[in-house]
């Protein structure tokens, strides 16, 4: 049975290579056959070099999706092999300009009749396909911009550990958790405020009672996170005390809070919700954006950290 096919479409990535190399091995002697002494792996840059008389190296790079160091390295082969010559800038000299030398340009008319050919030959590989590899290759190369496979790749892997998270309120036994999670990132980047003390100290007299609520993370029988819902007055909630343990991060685990305070809030008929936050703390910020919260300014703040404040509107 083929490799590829018992493996499935996780061998994505060495199907492809597997196709490349198969590609470029033929690629080199197609340009034997034509009597052009070039690398394959040359090709664009010679392309782009045979269209215009001069290019800096940077730009050859942002016109075929390289990086910089990836043409300078083809560019110093090019000229080693004496097809290409690079000059600096007459106005800056941090710019590398690259044009063909003499040799360069005598092998344009035998590139020429050889991209001919092989544009047929790839038609007629079309014609024999069921599917379109040009098209499909254009389409996947546009998707992933958009989101790179990396990226499918982690979300996916969250998705997957979020379905073994659970968000369930807090109960007196989880008090210890509660001031743990929330030490370790205050301690992490600030100090402890007395506001802090009071809340992480008596969370049931200053959070729950006045008609608060607090929101635990419960990973494989291990609390992981936390965040509380202040009541501030009638019409109004406070998100505070959000703290994802650094291991458990990555998973998701605050979208998940943030989902659970949320929808409290709109249960209890809430307009909206506001929070106190530090720029530094980037991924949390970026979160609340996520969440809807939106930067606002309000009044001063009892936490000296503070330095954003946000609300999420709620009708």
């Amino acid at each position: 049975m083929n490799l590829y096919s018992q493996i499935g479409k996780v061998a994505l990535g060495s199907r492809l290579r597997r196709l490349s190399d198969r590609l470029t091995e033929d690629a080199a002697k197609i340009y034997t056959l034509y009597n052009v002494a070039l690398d394959p792996k040359w090709f664009p840059v010679f392309y782009v070099l045979s269209q215009q008389e001069s290019a800096a190296v940077t730009e050859i790079a942002q016109l075929i999706g390289h990086s910089h160091a990836s043409v300078s390295q083809i560019v110093k082969e090019m000229s080693n092999r004496g097809f290409a010559i690079t000059e600096k800038h007459s106005r800056d000299a941090r710019v590398s300009i690259v044009r063909l030398s003499d040799a360069g340009k005598q092998l344009i008319p035998h590139l020429e009749q050889q991209c001919v050919d092989v544009n047929q030959a790839v038609e007629e590989l079309s014609l024999e396909s069921q599917h379109d590899l040009w098209n499909a290759i254009a389409e996947t190369e546009f998707l992933l911009t958009n989101q790179s496979f990396f990226d499918r790749v982690q979300a996916v892997r969250k998705a997957r550990e979020q379905k073994s998270v659970e968000i369930i309120e807090y109960l007196p036994e989880f008090h210890h958790d509660f001031q743990r999670l929330n030490y370790e990132w205050i301690e992490k980047y600030f100090q402890l405020e007395e506001a802090d003390h009071q809340s992480l100290d008596r969370p049931d007299e200053k959070i729950l009672k006045p008609g608060g609520h607090i929101f635990m993370a419960r990973h494989h029988d291990e609390i992981v996170g936390t965040c509380a819902l202040i009541k501030l007055d009638e019409n109004r909630y406070e998100l505070a005390k959000m703290a994802v343990t650094e291991k458990a991060k990555g998973k998701g685990i605050g979208w998940l809070l943030g989902q659970a305070a949320i929808n409290k809030a709109r249960e209890l008929r809430a307009e909206t919700v506001f929070l106190e936050s530090n720029t530094i703390l980037e991924p949390a910020i970026k979160l609340y954006q996520k969440l809807g919260f939106r930067k606002i300014v309000g009044q001063p703040s009892p936490y000296q950290r503070c330095n954003i404040q946000m609300e999420l509107k709620l009708v």
